[in-house]
């Protein structure tokens, strides 16, 4: 695991929602998986057995999935930022996230499952914020505003000053 490894509060879905994270984006790892003991001395809704700490990685970063309970869920104040190589891999990564009780949001956030908030960055998307050009980034902005899974094309079309 690494040096600082966020930690993701579940309510029994902890085993299921690693495996699917690494499902959606195909290279990660459970890495190891703590169970509830049969004494458990936490208060917790779950029976021993269960997952406690799912410790996986995605990309080379390492991850917590904690089944905690129902005390505490996500929300929009944390979300992670994947970076996507082009409109295909965008597209795929959206689709899977949000299948099955996920959602979009503006601006290309979304919502798993699990409730976890998710940013799906174009690569092209960062270049344009690093090139300097502030007439550019602001269409591009202005344009992604407008939507919820992000256009690459039209990024770069509003960018240029084309749309």
């Amino acid at each position: 695991m690494g040096k600082i490894s966020p930690c993701l509060w579940f309510n029994g879905q902890a085993e299921e929602a690693a495996s699917f994270y690494i499902s959606v984006f195909g290279e990660g790892s459970v890495d190891f998986v703590s169970r509830y003991p049969d004494d458990n001395p936490f208060p917790s809704p779950f029976k021993s057995g269960t997952a406690l700490v799912v410790e996986f990685t995605l990309f080379g970063q390492s991850y917590q999935a904690l089944n905690g309970g129902p005390d505490f869920t996500f929300s929009e104040a944390i979300s992670l930022s994947v970076a996507c190589r082009d409109q295909a891999e965008l597209d795929g990564w959206f689709d899977a996230l949000t299948a099955d009780g996920g959602s979009p949001g503006p601006c290309g956030w979304l919502k798993d499952k699990y409730g976890l908030s998710w940013q799906l960055v174009p690569d092209a998307m960062t270049a344009m914020q690093k090139s300097g050009d502030a007439a550019g980034i602001g269409r591009a902005m202005q344009a992604m505003m407008t939507m919820q899974k992000l256009d690459v094309a039209a990024l770069e079309a509003a960018f240029k000053g084309e749309a």
